[in-house]
Protein backbone atom coordinates (compact mmCIF):
# COMPACT_ATOMS: atom_id res chain seq x y z
CA UNK A 1 0.00 0.00 0.00
CA UNK A 2 1.72 3.19 -1.07
CA UNK A 3 0.75 6.50 1.05
CA UNK A 4 2.17 10.03 1.10
CA UNK A 5 2.05 10.15 4.63
CA UNK A 6 3.95 6.99 5.20
CA UNK A 7 6.90 7.20 6.87
CA UNK A 8 9.67 5.05 5.21
CA UNK A 9 11.26 3.24 8.45
CA UNK A 10 11.88 0.24 10.22
CA UNK A 11 9.68 0.84 12.78
CA UNK A 12 5.99 1.39 13.06
CA UNK A 13 5.14 4.71 14.70
CA UNK A 14 1.44 4.81 14.03
CA UNK A 15 1.40 7.88 12.13
CA UNK A 16 1.60 9.58 15.33
CA UNK A 17 2.93 13.14 15.23
CA UNK A 18 3.69 13.22 18.78
CA UNK A 19 5.59 10.02 19.12
CA UNK A 20 7.26 10.82 15.86
CA UNK A 21 8.65 14.13 17.64
CA UNK A 22 9.23 12.58 21.31
CA UNK A 23 11.82 9.43 19.05
CA UNK A 24 13.85 12.82 17.18
CA UNK A 25 14.32 15.01 20.49
CA UNK A 26 15.34 11.59 22.39
CA UNK A 27 17.70 10.45 19.33
CA UNK A 28 18.82 14.27 18.60
CA UNK A 29 19.37 14.54 22.39
CA UNK A 30 21.47 11.35 22.90
CA UNK A 31 23.65 11.88 19.77
CA UNK A 32 24.74 15.33 20.67
CA UNK A 33 25.58 13.88 24.25
CA UNK A 34 27.71 11.33 22.95
CA UNK A 35 29.45 13.77 20.50
CA UNK A 36 30.18 15.62 23.40
CA UNK A 37 32.02 13.14 25.63
CA UNK A 38 35.01 12.48 22.96
CA UNK A 39 35.29 16.54 23.78
CA UNK A 40 35.76 16.07 27.45
CA UNK A 41 38.23 12.62 27.07
CA UNK A 42 40.32 15.01 24.69
CA UNK A 43 40.46 17.71 26.80
CA UNK A 44 41.51 15.08 29.96
CA UNK A 45 44.36 13.57 27.99
CA UNK A 46 45.85 17.22 27.25
CA UNK A 47 45.56 17.91 30.91
CA UNK A 48 46.54 14.28 32.02
CA UNK A 49 49.41 13.97 29.82
CA UNK A 50 51.52 11.08 32.07
CA UNK A 51 47.89 8.88 31.89
CA UNK A 52 49.16 5.46 31.20
CA UNK A 53 45.98 4.42 28.93
CA UNK A 54 45.35 7.27 26.27
CA UNK A 55 44.87 4.55 23.78
CA UNK A 56 41.81 2.96 25.13
CA UNK A 57 40.46 6.53 25.49
CA UNK A 58 40.70 6.67 21.79
CA UNK A 59 39.14 3.51 21.42
CA UNK A 60 36.26 5.04 23.73
CA UNK A 61 35.77 7.93 21.55
CA UNK A 62 35.40 6.22 18.50
CA UNK A 63 32.73 3.69 19.84
CA UNK A 64 31.27 6.69 21.36
CA UNK A 65 31.45 8.72 18.13
CA UNK A 66 29.71 6.01 16.20
CA UNK A 67 26.87 5.16 19.09
CA UNK A 68 25.72 8.78 18.41
CA UNK A 69 25.93 8.60 14.82
CA UNK A 70 23.65 5.31 14.76
CA UNK A 71 21.00 7.80 16.77
CA UNK A 72 21.35 10.37 13.66
CA UNK A 73 20.70 7.91 11.13
CA UNK A 74 17.30 6.72 13.59
CA UNK A 75 16.47 10.46 12.78
CA UNK A 76 17.55 10.43 9.29
CA UNK A 77 15.51 7.84 8.32
CA UNK A 78 12.63 8.77 9.39
CA UNK A 79 12.36 11.00 6.02
CA UNK A 80 14.83 9.09 4.07
CA UNK A 81 15.06 5.13 3.42
CA UNK A 82 18.57 5.16 3.57
CA UNK A 83 18.90 1.86 5.52
CA UNK A 84 21.80 -0.01 4.05
CA UNK A 85 24.00 2.74 5.25
CA UNK A 86 22.62 3.01 8.56
CA UNK A 87 22.97 -0.38 8.76
CA UNK A 88 26.52 -0.24 7.78
CA UNK A 89 27.22 2.41 10.39
CA UNK A 90 25.89 -0.05 13.42
CA UNK A 91 27.87 -2.60 11.84
CA UNK A 92 30.88 -0.34 12.28
CA UNK A 93 29.85 0.35 15.88
CA UNK A 94 29.47 -2.95 16.86
CA UNK A 95 33.30 -4.34 15.66
CA UNK A 96 34.84 -0.84 17.03
CA UNK A 97 32.48 -1.57 20.95
CA UNK A 98 34.20 -5.59 20.12
CA UNK A 99 37.08 -4.59 19.80
CA UNK A 100 37.08 -2.32 22.63
CA UNK A 101 35.78 -4.66 24.86
CA UNK A 102 38.01 -7.07 24.07
CA UNK A 103 41.40 -4.54 24.54
CA UNK A 104 40.09 -3.77 28.03
CA UNK A 105 40.53 -7.41 29.49
CA UNK A 106 44.49 -6.82 29.57
CA UNK A 107 44.08 -3.37 31.05
CA UNK A 108 41.58 -4.52 33.78
CA UNK A 109 44.15 -6.04 35.91
CA UNK A 110 46.26 -2.77 35.54
CA UNK A 111 44.07 -0.38 36.27
CA UNK A 112 43.20 -2.55 39.54
CA UNK A 113 46.53 -2.19 40.75
CA UNK A 114 46.00 1.79 40.74
CA UNK A 115 46.17 2.95 44.48
CA UNK A 116 43.14 4.40 45.41
CA UNK A 117 42.54 7.82 46.90
CA UNK A 118 43.07 6.28 50.07
CA UNK A 119 46.05 4.33 49.36
CA UNK A 120 47.50 7.26 47.91
CA UNK A 121 46.69 10.01 50.78
CA UNK A 122 48.77 7.19 52.79
CA UNK A 123 51.55 7.35 50.71
CA UNK A 124 51.72 11.25 50.82
CA UNK A 125 51.71 11.30 54.21
CA UNK A 126 54.58 8.29 54.51
CA UNK A 127 56.27 10.52 51.84
CA UNK A 128 55.92 14.30 53.80
CA UNK A 129 57.33 11.71 56.84
CA UNK A 130 60.16 10.70 54.60
CA UNK A 131 60.64 14.14 53.50
CA UNK A 132 60.91 15.42 56.90
CA UNK A 133 63.22 12.62 58.23
CA UNK A 134 65.42 13.65 55.15
CA UNK A 135 65.31 17.93 56.05
CA UNK A 136 66.48 16.65 59.46
CA UNK A 137 69.19 14.24 58.00
CA UNK A 138 70.44 16.86 55.70
CA UNK A 139 70.43 19.80 58.46
CA UNK A 140 72.78 17.58 60.59
CA UNK A 141 74.74 16.30 58.05
CA UNK A 142 75.84 20.06 57.03
CA UNK A 143 75.91 20.97 60.99
CA UNK A 144 78.41 18.26 60.55
CA UNK A 145 80.73 19.44 58.14
CA UNK A 146 80.18 22.79 59.93
CA UNK A 147 81.60 21.21 63.29
CA UNK A 148 84.27 19.32 61.06
CA UNK A 149 85.42 22.51 59.66
CA UNK A 150 85.15 24.34 62.67
CA UNK A 151 87.59 21.53 64.53
CA UNK A 152 89.74 21.94 61.90
CA UNK A 153 89.37 25.84 62.36
CA UNK A 154 90.24 25.53 66.14
CA UNK A 155 92.94 22.87 65.76
CA UNK A 156 94.72 25.75 63.40
CA UNK A 157 94.11 28.57 65.66
CA UNK A 158 95.41 26.86 68.69
CA UNK A 159 98.63 25.96 67.25
CA UNK A 160 99.25 28.90 66.03
CA UNK A 161 98.70 31.02 68.91
CA UNK A 162 100.61 28.69 70.73
CA UNK A 163 103.47 29.43 69.56
CA UNK A 164 103.85 33.15 70.24
CA UNK A 165 101.79 32.30 73.47
CA UNK A 166 104.85 29.53 74.41
CA UNK A 167 107.63 32.02 73.33
CA UNK A 168 106.06 34.66 75.73
CA UNK A 169 105.27 32.83 78.23
CA UNK A 170 109.04 31.28 78.36
CA UNK A 171 110.72 35.06 78.13
CA UNK A 172 108.86 36.13 80.85
CA UNK A 173 110.97 34.15 83.29
CA UNK A 174 114.61 35.48 81.46
CA UNK A 175 113.06 39.26 81.65
CA UNK A 176 112.09 38.76 85.40
CA UNK A 177 115.60 37.90 85.85
CA UNK A 178 117.19 40.18 83.58
CA UNK A 179 115.17 43.29 85.19
CA UNK A 180 116.04 41.96 88.74
CA UNK A 181 119.49 41.75 87.99
CA UNK A 182 119.17 45.51 86.98
CA UNK A 183 117.83 46.32 89.89
CA UNK A 184 120.38 44.98 91.98
CA UNK A 185 122.77 46.71 90.19
CA UNK A 186 121.01 50.10 90.27
CA UNK A 187 120.72 49.22 94.31
CA UNK A 188 124.60 48.62 94.35
CA UNK A 189 125.20 52.28 92.62
CA UNK A 190 122.59 54.00 94.79
CA UNK A 191 125.29 52.59 98.17
CA UNK A 192 128.63 53.01 96.41
CA UNK A 193 131.25 54.47 97.79
CA UNK A 194 134.82 54.02 96.45
CA UNK A 195 135.45 50.47 98.28
CA UNK A 196 132.42 48.93 96.46
CA UNK A 197 133.27 50.18 92.81
CA UNK A 198 134.88 46.49 92.89
CA UNK A 199 132.09 44.65 93.86
CA UNK A 200 129.73 46.58 91.69
CA UNK A 201 132.81 45.69 88.55
CA UNK A 202 132.38 41.93 89.98
CA UNK A 203 128.51 42.41 89.75
CA UNK A 204 128.58 43.46 86.36
CA UNK A 205 130.55 40.37 85.00
CA UNK A 206 129.05 38.18 86.72
CA UNK A 207 125.50 39.07 85.53
CA UNK A 208 126.70 40.06 82.36
CA UNK A 209 125.58 43.22 81.87
CA UNK A 210 127.00 43.69 78.04
CA UNK A 211 125.02 40.69 77.25
CA UNK A 212 121.63 41.88 78.15
CA UNK A 213 122.05 45.27 76.88
CA UNK A 214 122.05 42.86 73.76
CA UNK A 215 119.89 40.43 74.65
CA UNK A 216 117.46 42.35 76.48
CA UNK A 217 115.88 44.69 73.62
CA UNK A 218 115.81 41.38 70.93
CA UNK A 219 113.50 39.57 73.76
CA UNK A 220 111.60 42.69 74.05
CA UNK A 221 111.07 42.22 69.90
CA UNK A 222 109.68 39.15 70.25
CA UNK A 223 107.48 39.62 72.89
CA UNK A 224 106.11 42.52 70.37
CA UNK A 225 105.70 40.19 67.52
CA UNK A 226 104.16 37.35 69.35
CA UNK A 227 101.64 39.85 70.86
CA UNK A 228 100.98 41.08 66.80
CA UNK A 229 100.64 37.80 65.58
CA UNK A 230 97.95 36.69 68.53
CA UNK A 231 96.40 39.84 67.27
CA UNK A 232 96.63 39.06 63.65
CA UNK A 233 95.05 35.42 64.05
CA UNK A 234 92.67 36.77 65.89
CA UNK A 235 91.33 39.33 63.66
CA UNK A 236 91.94 36.80 60.65
CA UNK A 237 89.27 34.64 62.85
CA UNK A 238 86.74 37.00 62.90
CA UNK A 239 87.42 38.22 59.49
CA UNK A 240 86.63 34.33 58.01
CA UNK A 241 84.17 33.68 59.95
CA UNK A 242 82.19 37.15 59.82
CA UNK A 243 79.62 36.21 62.17
CA UNK A 244 78.11 39.82 62.85
CA UNK A 245 77.49 39.66 59.19
CA UNK A 246 74.95 37.13 57.82
CA UNK A 247 73.68 39.72 54.98
CA UNK A 248 75.41 40.77 52.10
CA UNK A 249 78.40 43.17 52.45
CA UNK A 250 81.19 44.52 50.12
CA UNK A 251 84.46 43.34 51.13
CA UNK A 252 87.90 42.79 49.78
CA UNK A 253 88.28 39.22 48.48
CA UNK A 254 91.87 39.09 49.28
CA UNK A 255 91.02 39.67 53.03
CA UNK A 256 89.41 36.43 52.96
CA UNK A 257 92.07 34.73 51.41
CA UNK A 258 94.97 35.79 53.27
CA UNK A 259 92.48 35.34 56.76
CA UNK A 260 91.83 31.58 55.59
CA UNK A 261 95.82 31.31 54.59
CA UNK A 262 96.74 32.34 58.04
CA UNK A 263 94.40 30.22 59.76
CA UNK A 264 95.68 27.54 57.86
CA UNK A 265 99.61 28.03 58.20
CA UNK A 266 100.21 25.34 60.75
CA UNK A 267 98.88 22.90 57.55
CA UNK A 268 101.38 24.34 55.00
CA UNK A 269 104.28 23.92 57.33
CA UNK A 270 106.67 21.23 57.07
CA UNK A 271 105.49 18.29 58.74
CA UNK A 272 107.45 14.41 59.40
CA UNK A 273 107.66 13.66 55.55
CA UNK A 274 105.98 15.90 54.24
CA UNK A 275 107.38 19.30 53.03
CA UNK A 276 106.17 22.46 53.57
CA UNK A 277 103.57 23.98 51.24
CA UNK A 278 104.53 27.23 49.35
CA UNK A 279 102.03 29.84 49.11
CA UNK A 280 102.15 31.99 45.72
CA UNK A 281 99.64 34.64 45.39
CA UNK A 282 99.01 36.78 42.50
CA UNK A 283 96.33 39.09 43.36
CA UNK A 284 95.11 41.22 41.02
CA UNK A 285 93.41 44.93 41.50
CA UNK A 286 90.10 43.40 42.14
CA UNK A 287 87.35 46.18 43.84
CA UNK A 288 85.19 45.23 46.76
CA UNK A 289 82.40 42.75 45.74
CA UNK A 290 79.46 42.22 47.02
CA UNK A 291 79.41 38.52 48.38
CA UNK A 292 78.07 36.89 51.79
CA UNK A 293 81.52 36.81 52.94
CA UNK A 294 81.27 33.93 55.97
CA UNK A 295 80.31 31.50 53.39
CA UNK A 296 82.65 32.43 50.53
CA UNK A 297 85.39 31.91 53.49
CA UNK A 298 84.09 28.89 54.06
CA UNK A 299 84.15 27.70 50.54
CA UNK A 300 88.05 29.19 50.34
CA UNK A 301 88.60 27.06 53.51
CA UNK A 302 87.41 24.18 51.85
CA UNK A 303 89.09 24.12 48.56
CA UNK A 304 92.72 25.31 50.39
CA UNK A 305 92.05 21.92 52.88
CA UNK A 306 91.41 19.73 50.02
CA UNK A 307 94.68 20.99 48.08
CA UNK A 308 96.81 20.49 51.40
CA UNK A 309 95.15 17.04 51.98
CA UNK A 310 95.93 16.00 48.03
CA UNK A 311 99.27 17.56 48.05
CA UNK A 312 100.57 15.76 51.67
CA UNK A 313 98.86 12.61 50.09
CA UNK A 314 100.23 13.00 46.58
CA UNK A 315 103.41 10.71 46.91
CA UNK A 316 101.80 7.86 47.56
CA UNK A 317 98.71 8.39 45.45
CA UNK A 318 100.78 9.57 42.67
CA UNK A 319 102.14 6.74 42.27
CA UNK A 320 98.94 5.13 42.74
CA UNK A 321 97.40 6.62 40.13
CA UNK A 322 100.85 5.94 37.57
CA UNK A 323 100.28 2.04 38.53
CA UNK A 324 96.45 2.78 36.85
CA UNK A 325 97.16 4.80 33.86
CA UNK A 326 98.90 5.10 31.22
CA UNK A 327 101.37 7.57 31.38
CA UNK A 328 101.59 9.92 27.91
CA UNK A 329 104.97 11.85 27.28
CA UNK A 330 103.95 15.01 28.89
CA UNK A 331 102.69 13.54 32.15
CA UNK A 332 105.05 13.34 35.39
CA UNK A 333 105.17 13.89 39.01
CA UNK A 334 104.91 17.44 40.05
CA UNK A 335 104.51 16.37 44.06
CA UNK A 336 108.76 17.79 44.54
CA UNK A 337 107.80 20.67 45.33
CA UNK A 338 104.06 21.33 46.75
CA UNK A 339 102.90 24.32 45.43
CA UNK A 340 99.60 26.20 45.64
CA UNK A 341 98.79 28.46 43.62
CA UNK A 342 95.98 31.76 44.32
CA UNK A 343 95.57 34.10 40.90
CA UNK A 344 92.71 36.51 41.09
CA UNK A 345 91.64 38.90 38.04
CA UNK A 346 88.57 40.75 37.35
CA UNK A 347 86.62 39.93 34.20
CA UNK A 348 84.78 41.97 31.88
CA UNK A 349 84.40 44.68 34.28
CA UNK A 350 81.44 42.89 36.34
CA UNK A 351 82.57 39.79 37.65
CA UNK A 352 85.83 38.35 39.36
CA UNK A 353 87.45 35.12 39.16
CA UNK A 354 89.27 33.36 41.77
CA UNK A 355 91.53 30.56 40.67
CA UNK A 356 93.31 27.84 43.38
CA UNK A 357 95.35 25.47 41.87
CA UNK A 358 97.73 22.51 43.28
CA UNK A 359 100.17 20.68 41.74
CA UNK A 360 99.51 17.26 42.88
CA UNK A 361 98.83 14.26 41.14
CA UNK A 362 95.60 15.41 40.01
CA UNK A 363 92.52 13.22 39.65
CA UNK A 364 91.06 11.32 36.91
CA UNK A 365 88.15 12.35 34.79
CA UNK A 366 85.53 9.80 36.35
CA UNK A 367 86.70 11.62 40.18
CA UNK A 368 86.51 15.35 38.25
CA UNK A 369 82.60 14.28 37.26
CA UNK A 370 81.49 13.57 40.88
CA UNK A 371 83.46 15.80 42.81
CA UNK A 372 80.43 18.07 43.16
CA UNK A 373 77.93 15.89 44.41
CA UNK A 374 76.57 15.29 47.88
CA UNK A 375 78.36 12.63 49.75
CA UNK A 376 81.29 11.68 47.49
CA UNK A 377 84.80 11.33 48.94
CA UNK A 378 88.21 9.89 47.94
CA UNK A 379 89.10 10.20 51.71
CA UNK A 380 89.09 7.34 53.98
CA UNK A 381 86.07 6.40 55.54
CA UNK A 382 85.71 8.87 58.84
CA UNK A 383 88.18 11.37 57.49
CA UNK A 384 85.48 13.25 55.34
CA UNK A 385 81.86 13.74 55.08
CA UNK A 386 82.04 14.29 51.44
CA UNK A 387 79.60 17.52 51.77
CA UNK A 388 82.68 20.19 51.46
CA UNK A 389 82.38 20.41 47.86
CA UNK A 390 78.87 19.81 47.47
CA UNK A 391 78.02 22.87 50.19
CA UNK A 392 80.66 24.95 48.04
CA UNK A 393 78.99 24.73 44.99
CA UNK A 394 75.80 25.97 46.80
CA UNK A 395 77.13 28.62 48.01
CA UNK A 396 78.68 30.13 44.70
CA UNK A 397 75.16 29.14 43.04
CA UNK A 398 73.36 31.58 45.74
CA UNK A 399 75.85 33.99 44.84
CA UNK A 400 75.25 34.02 40.90
CA UNK A 401 78.25 32.45 40.29
CA UNK A 402 80.12 29.21 38.89
CA UNK A 403 82.69 27.16 39.95
CA UNK A 404 84.34 24.08 37.74
CA UNK A 405 87.14 21.72 38.62
CA UNK A 406 89.99 21.25 36.06
CA UNK A 407 91.88 18.34 36.74
CA UNK A 408 94.14 15.88 34.83
CA UNK A 409 96.25 13.09 36.14
CA UNK A 410 99.74 14.13 37.02
CA UNK A 411 98.98 17.67 36.20
CA UNK A 412 97.30 19.01 39.13
CA UNK A 413 94.11 20.26 39.64
CA UNK A 414 92.71 23.97 39.51
CA UNK A 415 89.28 25.07 40.71
CA UNK A 416 87.89 28.41 39.18
CA UNK A 417 85.17 30.36 40.85
CA UNK A 418 83.80 33.07 39.03
CA UNK A 419 81.33 35.50 40.70
CA UNK A 420 79.58 38.76 39.83
CA UNK A 421 80.83 41.76 41.09
CA UNK A 422 77.45 42.97 42.57
CA UNK A 423 74.82 40.17 43.22
CA UNK A 424 71.53 40.75 41.28
CA UNK A 425 68.22 38.75 42.33
CA UNK A 426 69.92 36.77 44.48
CA UNK A 427 68.15 34.54 47.26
Amino acid sequence: MTDSSFIPHGHCYLWKPSLVWLNIISDSLIALVYYSIPIILIYFVHKRKDFPFKWILLLFGAFIVSCGTTHVMDVWTLWHPTYWLSTLIKLITAIISLYTAIALLPIIPQALALPSPAQLKAANCQLKLTLKELENTQAQLIQTEKMSSLGQLVAGIAHEINNPVSFIDGNIFIINEYIRDLLNLMTLYQKSDCHLVLEIQSYIEEIDLDFIKKDLPKILSSMKTGAERISKLVLSLRNFSRLDEAEKKEVDIHEGLDSTLLILQSRLETEGNHPNIEIIKEYGNLPKVECYPGQLNQVFMNILNNSIDTLKESIIGCQLLVANIKITGNQQLTTNNPQIRICTEVLDKNQVIIRIADNGCGMTEEIKQKIFDPFFTTKPIGSGTGLGMSISYQIINKHRGQIKCVSEPLQGTEFIIQIPIRMINSV
